[in-house]
């Protein structure tokens, strides 16, 4: 579904190519038909759950991503994968690795734990110092030692220093976590998450309209989500602004960034609604 234009609160404008599948995937065909399942994980050091669905979905989050968490004071060495793109915690991230280093770097993921940091980076910006971990969930390794792999987003982390650069970046990272919110208002944060959501259906639903789609009832997108892992649902959705969503996900309050992507919505319906009239009044244009 292509949206013309998502208006965020900020000067800056971003264009969308999909509202619900983020990263552009192309898996309408099953995953198991491209992708090898990974080996037995029983050695790890904790164990995994696998994912119901390799589409990126609402569905694909959850509140907690691993049976023990880290703490947040936990400082851990972490490899780390530059992309120009923003992983968010429970979304899927499809990779395809043909660079040497990073080729060295999965031969070592295979054998320990299957984790590495996605830090967005650009020409302009450089590397961020806040990431997501992906986590390896399903691999295939081709006969010219390319590998193709489907990634989880994990825990955020923030970089504390390089620990070495070569044959690939590793770094030490510490973990981040939303802080509560000041008031502690658990109700008013799931009423600005219920808000979030319905201004994307309103969104999908003009989108829809001016893309020439049926208008049919959209579908439950929040699924009983918490609102901090919807929080990164929606920003996840940010497609094709990379320095929004990194903005996003360095926040450590979800109402800051419910109330963010709330705008963002709100300025895209507006911007949307005005096409649709504008396609009323002239319906070749």
């Amino acid at each position: 579904m292509a949206l013309p234009q998502l208006l965020p609160s900020s000067s800056s404008r971003i264009s969308h190519k999909s509202l619900l599948n983020p990263y552009n995937y192309h898996l309408n065909q099953s995953p198991d038909t491209f992708f090898t399942t990974t080996q037995s994980f029983s050695h790890r050091r904790r164990q995994r759950r696998k994912p119901n669905s390799l589409r990126c979905s609402a569905s694909s989050f959850s509140e907690k991503h691993h049976t023990n968490s880290p703490k947040s004071d936990d400082v851990v060495e972490l490899p780390l994968f530059p992309l120009p793109l923003v992983l968010f915690p429970g979304a899927i991230l499809p990779l395809q690795i043909f660079e040497f280093r990073y080729r060295i770097m999965m031969h070592t993921l295979l054998q320990t734990d299957l984790r590495f940091g996605v830090i967005y980076t650009d020409s302009t910006t450089g590397t961020a110092e806040v990431g997501c971990v992906g986590e390896v969930i399903k691999h295939e390794r081709l006969v010219d030692d390319r590998f193709f792999l489907i990634c989880k987003g994990q825990e955020r982390f923030r970089v504390s220093k390089f620990v070495r650069t070569k044959p690939y970046l590793v770094a030490e990272v510490v973990w981040l976590e939303d802080r509560p919110s000041g008031n502690g208002e658990v109700e008013d944060l799931d009423s600005l998450a219920n808000e979030a959501e319905m201004y994307m259906k309103d969104v999908i639903r003009l989108s829809n309209r001016l893309n020439g789609k049926p208008e049919k009832e959209v579908q439950d997108l929040r699924r009983n989500l918490f609102p901090t892992p919807f929080s990164f649902f929606v920003g996840s959705t940010f497609e094709g602004a990379p320095r929004e969503q990194q903005a996003l996900l360095e926040l450590e309050d979800t109402t800051t960034r419910l109330k963010r992507e709330k705008e963002t919505l709100r300025n895209t319906l507006n911007y949307l609604t005005a096409a649709s009239a504008v396609k009323d009044v002239f319906p070749s244009s």
